[in-house]
């Protein structure tokens, strides 16, 4: 009799090249199938992915596919220049966890959205250690104008401040990613959502506010109210490579001002007509958001499309400036 029966489950776990699938209440072992080694890196299984396994009781089972993803989140890796590391798959939000204290930073949470948007998912900041902040009206104000698609809460889970508000989101069968960098205080709110000690939870360092890395692996956490919450390591810097849609996405006012200035390749500088440059002066955007915009579309440095279609616009420009010469 054989036992090795095709099974569907969800990767909840990855560690080299082992895999955890929950399936069917099991937490079962698995190894990938030889033929996926021939493919691109994107195509291997990362936690969140459904796949289809030949399920063997006696030992490992074996990974056949991967199936069809609605979101998938990806990074540059940091210690390997231009190599992408592929993060999670399926996330519904992505809720980008960032602590009122020294941890907080705009920029930061800027990039966290851009990814977020780029990958399919809905990035959600929750503003953590509120009680802690005198002013936290200032900070959900500022993050707001990051991008019309995010969506911002003010919470303390030590308080039980504004856990109310993020229960529109914990609907049965929702996964929520969770990114924020050590100390931010993920691990915390995943406890105060759960109602029990799912995570341990690390010391924040009075120096600098920051605190160990108490997640050293990406991990799907299965929550009694059906929703699943992937944590991911602390990351402090995000790179912002392949993620011109995401920026597109987050800074959209901006590329809406782009389009009415009166030359396609203005650089907001000190070219006559420009929509941007307008925009500032009567104070409907900042400079601080424009240098923002700029300063990550110049580090999407994998965004050929886009640096071919800028080559294209300059080049045709020129033309058009030669012939009336």
């Amino acid at each position: 009799m054989n036992n090795h029966q095709e099974k569907r489950g969800r990767v909840i776990e990855v560690r080299k090249n082992s895999f955890i699938i929950d399936c069917e209440e099991q937490e079962i072992s698995a190894k990938l199938k030889g033929s996926f080694y021939e493919e691109t890196a994107d195509k291997l299984p990362v936690v969140g992915d459904y796949v289809s396994f030949l399920y063997n009781p006696m030992g490992d089972s074996v990974i056949q596919s991967v199936s069809e993803r609605k979101s998938f989140l990806q990074r540059p890796d940091q210690a390997k220049t231009g190599v992408m590391q592929y993060m999670v798959a399926n996330v519904d939000y992505c809720f980008i966890v960032t602590s009122l204290n020294e941890d907080y930073s705009y920029n930061r949470i800027a990039r966290y959205a851009s990814i977020a948007l780029q990958g399919g998912a809905i990035p959600v900041v929750i503003l953590t250690k509120c009680d802690l902040c005198p002013n936290v009206g200032r900070y959900i104000r500022e993050v707001e104008t990051v991008s019309d698609q995010i969506r911002v809460h003010a919470v303390s889970a030590l308080y039980s401040i504004g856990l109310d508000e993020l229960e529109q989101y914990f609907v049965p069968g929702t996964t929520i990613g969770l990114m924020g960098s050590s100390g931010a205080g993920k691990s915390t709110l995943i406890n105060a959502i759960a109602g029990e000690e799912l995570m341990k939870t690390g010391e924040v360092r009075q120096s600098d506010s920051t605190g160990r890395h108490t997640t050293t692996h990406r991990q799907l956490i299965k929550l009694k109210n059906g929703v699943s919450v992937i944590d991911t390591p602390g990351m402090r810097e995000v790179g912002m490579a392949r993620t011109g849609e995401g920026i597109d996405h987050t800074f959209a006012d901006i590329i809406e001002l782009e389009s009415r200035c009166r030359f396609s390749d203005c650089k907001h500088e000190t070219e006559p007509g420009c929509a941007v440059k307008a925009a500032i002066a009567s104070g409907a955007l900042s400079r601080e958001r424009l240098m923002l915009y700029k300063s990550l579309g110049v580090e999407n440095t994998n965004n050929y499309a886009k640096m071919k279609e800028i080559s294209k616009r300059v080049k045709a420009y020129q033309k058009n400036k030669n012939r009336l010469m």
